[in-house]
C-alpha cells in the first residue's frame, strides 16, 4: 500500500506588533528613524520622550520583555550601530555621540549641526549629514573623534541641494543617500550613491527618499508612505529591476526631513513603525471651552492649515489629495466651498479681508515662494517674494503692510527663521514687496509667527530648549523676549477681543497628548510683556497633524475651528508600538519570485 507525502504548504510570513518595553513614547516626528536594530538582529535601539520632555536612547534585547534607557544621552535622536553592534552613534545638542550598547559615558564624536542621519564603516569612519554653513552635506570623521571632512565631490551645488540619510554599503563599495533638490516633498528626491573607487556619483532610483540597502541583494526606500524594494547589484552599483511596493504605510516624513521609520538587520529582520505618509482624512469642528464638538464641515478631507478670514464668515484652508496641495475657502453661512488656487497651501489672510497669502510651487518653476491673490477669487495671482528656500506665510501686522513668515534658510546655516516681508502702495497704485528682512533667525528652529492685535509683538514657536516653546518679542524690535509655553507649545493664536494668547501642546507623558489648547493671560507694561502661568483651556482633544496647524481661533475668541477625525477618542494611545517581519529575506525573494514568472 503506498502512502501520499502531501506537498507542505510554504510558510506565511512571520509578523509580529509589540510594545517598546519602556513607558514612553516614540519620538517619530523626529529627523529619521528613531529605531535601529543591531547587525546581528538580536538588539533595537529607539529614541523615545519621557516624562521630563527629553529625548533619550533606549536599548532593549528582543530576548527581554523590557528595555533599558542609556543615561547621558539627552536630546538623541536618529541612532545607528556600528558594524560589530557594540557602539550606537546618535545626535544631540549640535553634536554627532556615540556610547556604549550596555552603557556608559557617551563620547562626542564631533561637531554635526543639522543633522540628517549617519552610517558606520567597516574601518571605522562614519559618514553623516550635517549643515554647518546653511548646505545640508555629507561629511566623514573616524569614529575616534577628529574634525570632520566633506565627503569628495559631493558639493557641487551648495545652496540647491540637500544630501541626507547616508548609509556605507558593504565592503565600502560606495555611499548611498537621498538627493533632495528644489522638488516639494522627499516624494521627488532621488537615491544616489557615491563611488569612492571612482570618485564619481550615480542616481539610481528617481522619486523616492531614505534609501537602505538589504543583504538580500536590494535596495530599500519609501515614496508616498510606502516601503518599495529593487534588485540591486552591489558589485555594478546598480539597479537591475523594477521597484515592488512590499510594506504598506510605514511612518516617514516626505516633506520637511526625509526620514523613515525602518531598519533591517543582517540576518533578515526588518523593524517599523506603521503610520500613513499622507495627511489623515478628518473633518472641520467647533470646539468651545468645554470641550464639545460640533461639526462645522462634515465632508472627510486632508484639511490642513484653517484660517479664518477677519470677520469670522469664510474659513481658508488647505487641502492634501494624494501628492497635491490647493487652498480652498469655506463660506460658513452658504456653505459652500471654492477652491481658491491649485498647487498651493498655509493661507493667510489679509487684516481687511480682501486677500489671501500662500505659499506655491507650481505657479513658480520650482521655486517654493509666497504669493497672493483675490479672495473672491478674481484677479490674477501676484508675487511677493524671489527665493530658492521654502517660505510659509503665516500672519498679517494689523496694517496690512508687513507679512510675517517662515523660511527654510539653505545657505545661511540658521535653519527654519521667522521672516517679515513689508509692502508699499495701496490697491489703486498697486503693490510693491521690498526685500524681506529676518526677525528670528538662530541657528535653531523658528516658526509659526503670530502679530499681537495691536501690532507691537510677535508671538513665535522656537526650538532652542530642545523642543518647540512660545515666546514673544516686541516687533519691528530691539526689545525683550520672554517665553510663553511651558513643557511645550508651537502654533501661538492671540485673542482679538482680550488679553489672552493661546498655543497648542506638543505631546508629553506629565500632561498628556499632543492637540490640546492652552491659554495664557497677559499684560503690557511700556516695554514689558508679562504673562501669567499656561493654563488648560478646554479639554477637547483633537488629530496631531505634526507641522501642520490642525486649529484656528475664532475672531470672536470664544470658540475654534479644530480638525479631527470623527468619532476619535480624546486619549489618543502613546506612540509605542514596532513591528517586525522576522523572514523579511524570504518575503523579497517570494515578491520578485512571483514578479518574474
Amino acid at each position: 500500500m503506498g502512502f501520499f507525502r502531501r506537498t507542505p504548504k510554504p510558510l506565511e510570513s512571520v509578523h509580529l506588533t509589540a510594545e517598546i518595553g519602556a513607558d514612553v513614547d516614540l519620538v517619530t516626528a523626529a529627523y529619521g528613524s528613531v529605531v535601529a536594530l543591531s547587525p546581528d538582529g538580536t538588539h533595537l535601539a529607539f529614541a523615545a520622550q519621557g516624562a521630563d520632555h527629553s529625548s533619550r536612547i533606549y536599548i532593549r534585547s528582543l530576548s527581554q520583555p523590557r528595555a533599558t534607557v542609556l543615561a547621558g544621552t539627552e536630546g538623541a535622536r536618529d541612532p545607528f550601530f556600528s558594524l560589530d553592534g557594540q557602539w550606537i552613534g546618535f545626535f544631540a545638542e549640535g553634536k554627532l555621540k556615540k556610547i556604549a550598547k550596555d552603557g556608559g559615558a557617551a563620547v562626542t564624536v564631533c561637531d554635526a549641526p543639522r543633522d540628517s542621519g549617519g552610517s558606520w564603516s567597516e574601518d571605522g569612519t562614519i559618514v553623516f549629514a550635517a549643515s554647518p554653513s546653511g548646505n545640508m552635506l555629507l561629511f566623514k570623521v573616524p569614529s575616534e573623534g577628529g574634525s570632520p571632512e566633506p565627503l569628495a565631490l559631493l558639493d557641487k551645488q551648495p545652496g540647491k541641494e540637500i544630501q541626507a540619510w547616508p548609509q556605507i554599503l558593504p565592503n565600502g563599495k560606495g555611499v548611498l543617500y537621498t538627493s533632495r533638490t528644489l522638488a516639494p516633498d522627499f516624494d521627488s528626491a532621488d537615491l544616489v550613491v557615491y563611488s569612492p573607487a571612482s570618485g564619481q556619483r550615480k542616481t539610481l532610483i528617481r522619486g523616492g527618499f531614505y534609501g537602505r540597502y538589504s543583504p538580500s541583494g536590494h535596495l530599500l526606500y519609501i515614496h508616498e508612505g510606502n516601503l518599495f524594494a529593487v534588485p540591486f547589484n552591489l558589485n555594478r552599483l546598480e539597479v537591475i529591476g523594477g521597484p515592488q511596493p512590499i510594506v504598506e504605510e510605514v511612518a516617514s516624513n516626505n516633506v520637511l526631513f526625509g526620514g523613515a521609520q525602518f531598519s533591517i538587520s543582517e540576518g533578515g529582520t526588518l523593524a517599523y513603525i506603521s503610520g500613513r505618509g499622507e495627511t489623515p482624512k478628518v473633518a472641520i469642528y467647533w470646539m468651545d471651552r468645554e470641550g464639545k464638538f460640533q461639526p462645522l464641515r462634515e465632508t472627510l478631507a486632508g484639511y490642513r492649515q484653517p484660517a479664518f478670514s477677519p470677520d469670522g464668515r469664510r474659513l481658508a484652508v488647505e487641502v492634501q489629495e494624494g501628492r497635491t496641495t490647493d487652498v480652498w475657502v469655506y463660506d460658513l453661512a452658504r456653505d459652500t466651498f471654492t477652491r481658491l488656487v491649485a498647487d498651493a497651501g498655509s493661507p493667510a489672510w489679509t487684516p481687511d479681508g480682501q486677500r489671501i497669502a500662500y505659499q506655491s510651487v507650481a505657479e513658480k518653476n520650482g521655486e517654493p515662494n509666497l504669493y497672493w491673490r483675490r479672495a473672491d477669487g478674481t484677479g490674477d495671482a501676484q508675487r511677493l517674494t524671489t527665493s530658492k528656500d521654502y517660505q510659509f506665510p503665516f500672519s498679517w501686522r494689523p496694517d496690512g503692510r508687513t507679512l510675517a513668515f517662515t523660511e527654510f534658510n539653505s545657505s545661511g546655516g540658521t535653519n527654519w527663521d521667522v521672516m517679515t516681508l513689508s509692502l508699499e502702495g495701496d490697491e489703486k497704485s498697486g503693490w510693491k514687496p521690498n526685500e524681506p528682512k529676518p526677525f528670528a533667525n538662530t541657528p535653531f528652529n523658528e516658526a509659526y509667527p503670530d502679530f499681537s492685535p495691536d501690532g507691537r509683538w510677535l508671538a513665535y514657536g522656537s526650538s532652542e530648549s530642545g523642543i518647540y516653546e512660545v515666546y514673544v518679542r516686541p516687533f519691528p524690535g530691539p526689545g525683550g523676549r520672554w517665553q510663553i509655553s511651558s513643557g511645550g507649545g508651537w502654533f501661538p493664536k492671540w485673542s482679538k477681543n482680550g488679553k489672552e494668547l493661546f498655543y497648542r501642546t506638543t505631546f508629553n507623558l506629565t500632561r498628556g497628548p499632543a492637540s490640546r489648547i492652552m491659554v495664557v493671560t497677559y499684560t503690557v507694561s511700556r516695554e514689558s510683556f508679562h504673562a501669567d502661568k499656561p493654563r488648560l483651556w478646554s479639554p477637547g482633544q483633537f488629530t496631531d497633524l505634526g507641522v501642520f496647524a490642525n486649529f484656528d481661533l475664532h475672531p470672536d475668541g470664544m470658540r475654534f475651528a479644530v480638525l479631527k477625525a470623527p468619532g476619535t477618542e480624546s486619549q489618543p494611545s502613546p506612540n509605542n508600538k514596532v513591528s517586525f517581519i522576522f523572514d523579511f529575506f524570504e518575503v523579497l525573494r517570494r515578491k520578485f519570485q512571483t514578479e518574474s514568472k
